[in-house]
């Protein structure tokens, strides 16, 4: 038996916490930014389909996703880990027949293993399939190092890729033919949820890592980048100068809310040969697009402003057109995208895609209009006296 006389809990006070301002990166940009870029690649991850329901709905999102980037000038895929969900030899096989006949022998990929792609310990089934868990890869300039974290860690996963990874980095430092650096894992550094349920386990791995890349950028001037997975959001930020971005998944359920980039779908990159430049290399993050609406005010008198605001749906779920979903919004020639306050003389109209709020400078009609992955939305708007 167990007598207590008193019991004290000691509790932090209550506090009204505001909310946290979104993080918005430039890295994170329209299509037309990143058509304009030298040359482009594609990143698919966390479809997590099995070949015992070969024609689920995660089966045909997957497929849908490659067919577009196979439509794209993407001069490559990669398929960062989570392809698979049970990683048996017919779930792989299943892999390889899907890829086989959405990209029709025409686009290259690299496949990156996740936790999912583990059988029984091992990514023995994985390496018959596919061939190896890493590589380094070089095109047009930039140096992909694709690492193993189906682990979660690199220790646990091989740890003489750390070995590689700073190797690599000692190499594209001193070769004036790499002018820049991207690496790829399936686990991300950091997770941005408030759980921090999915990053690379071992933080000093994670420090470690950080800590070259922004050495590396700091000490060449060549561009550096991230590219994970495994969260379930799309979500883009940078350290000390280098863009992470976590890449959200295609086929199964995202793990955050909309507004926290839970939603499904791909990313399209565009990379400059260069790699000085401090937007060397930008991505549009692409929905599934199964309906876009656009919301906007029939008429809006001349010295007022309203509110524009774009919504995707994607598998039933209603996806603002804001940050981090790339769009490209467009207008009439009379109409400044941008502040009201940047409006030229021949301008009639502005309209702010930072904020949704569109201002009418001037009597007349105008035309206003959206696309989010290839697909469009556009409306007419009356300017009254």
């Amino acid at each position: 038996d167990v007598v207590i006389d008193e019991l004290t809990a000691m509790v932090p006070p209550s506090v009204d916490v505001p909310p946290a301002d979104p993080v918005v990166d430039p890295v994170v940009a329209p299509g037309a930014k990143v058509a304009a870029q030298d040359w482009r690649f594609a990143v698919l991850s966390d479809a997590q389909f099995v070949a015992r329901d070969p024609d689920s709905e995660i089966v045909a999102y997957t497929r849908r996703a490659l067919r577009e980037i196979r439509a794209t000038d993407a001069e490559f895929l990669i398929i960062n880990g989570d392809f698979v969900d049970e990683a048996a030899p017919e779930d792989l096989e299943l892999a390889r027949r899907i890829l086989d006949e959405e990209l029709e022998g025409g686009l290259p990929y690299y496949y990156v293993p996740g936790n999912h792609e583990v059988s029984e310990g091992t990514l023995d089934n994985f390496r018959e399939a596919f061939g190896d868990s890493h590589q380094v890869v070089d095109h047009h300039g930039t140096r992909f190092v694709l690492l193993d974290t189906a682990r979660l860690s690199y220790q646990a996963s091989d740890w003489s890729q750390l070995r590689l990874l700073r190797e690599q980095l000692d190499a594209a430092a001193d070769d004036p033919s790499v002018t820049s650096v991207v690496v790829a894992q399936h686990v991300p550094l950091r997770d941005p949820l408030p759980t921090r349920a999915s990053e690379l386990a071992d933080r000093k791995e994670a420090a470690t890592v950080e800590n070259w890349l922004s050495g590396f950028r700091a000490e060449t001037g060549k561009g550096a980048a991230f590219i994970g997975a495994h969260v379930g959001v799309f979500h883009a930020d940078r350290v000390d100068g280098v863009p992470y971005v976590v890449n959200g998944n295609v086929g199964k359920n995202p793990s955050g809310g909309p507004a926290d980039g839970g939603f499904t779908g791909w990313s399209l990159w565009g990379v400059n040969t260069g790699g000085h430049e401090e937007d060397w290399v930008v991505t549009e993050l692409r929905p599934h697009v199964d309906g876009l609406e656009l919301a906007a005010p029939a008429s809006v008198t001349v010295g007022e402003q309203a509110e524009v605001t774009a919504t995707v749906d994607n598998d039933g779920t209603s996806v603002p057109v804001a940050p981090p979903v790339s769009a490209d919004w467009f207008g009439s020639d009379d109409v400044h995208l941008g502040p009201g306050d940047d409006a030229g003389p021949d301008h009639v109209a502005a309209f702010d895609p930072a904020t949704g709020r569109f201002t009418a400078l001037g009597e007349g009609t105008v035309e206003l209009g959206v696309t989010v992955n290839g697909v469009t939305e556009r409306v007419s708007i009356a300017l009254r006296p």
